[in-house]
């Protein structure tokens, strides 16, 4: 069977990973929520080594994951475990989390549980990177964004692009403290926050 396989990893894999060896350079666990594929965790795992990337998802994604994963020789590259937002994470502290493309796609509910998971299995100091595609005071930073904002609320009525402020308001009340909001390719945005408390 083909492995899962997605174009728009394969694009921005090399454009993400030097900012996150930046920010992850003084971490030693990582949980990445929602692995997809399996692609960046393997592409990361892979040139992070100092990192134990811990891969997570609904349990119907894991098959895929573990294909890849299964072809990958880091050592540093853990199966994935169970992880629905709406339900507790089954962890207990870590200093890094990772998700990418993750928040337009789950419900703002769920964006709600993502950082409350957040504020109570990041640890002290601990980074959180978040990869994807935000709006700014309202507005979509391309037309493609809000053509794409339109696929999604045609797909699942709970989906949008996010609002950075809301995002900036949520990380807040778990403890974050925003670090660096780099641009990226394709009018996506890599969110960097620090644990403060």
């Amino acid at each position: 069977m083909n492995k899962p396989y997605s174009q728009a990893c394969e694009n921005n894999k090399v454009f993400i990973l030097p900012l996150l060896a930046d920010s992850f350079q003084n971490s030693k666990t990582l949980l990445e929520v929602g692995s997809g594929t399996g692609q960046h965790a393997v592409y990361f795992a892979a040139n992070m080594p100092w990192l134990s990337w811990q891969t997570s998802d609904v349990i119907e994604n894991h098959h895929g994951i573990n294909q890849w994963l299964n072809e990958c020789s880091a050592r540093n590259l853990l199966a994935p475990f169970a992880l629905d937002l709406n339900n507790p994470w089954p962890l207990t502290l870590v200093d890094a989390i990772y998700t990418a493309n993750t928040l337009h796609i789950v419900s703002w509910p769920l964006v709600q549980a993502f950082f409350q998971g957040v504020s109570q299995h990041l640890a002290k100091d601990g980074k959180c990177c978040i990869y994807g595609p935000f709006k700014y005071q309202g507005k979509f930073t391309s037309e493609s964004n809000a053509n794409f904002n339109d696929w999604l609320k045609e797909r699942d009525a709970e989906s949008a692009i996010r609002d950075f402020e809301a995002i900036c308001e949520l990380a807040t009340q778990a403890g974050l403290q925003l670090e660096n909001d780099h641009e990226m390719p394709a009018n996506n945005r890599l969110l960097v926050f620090t644990k403060i408390i």
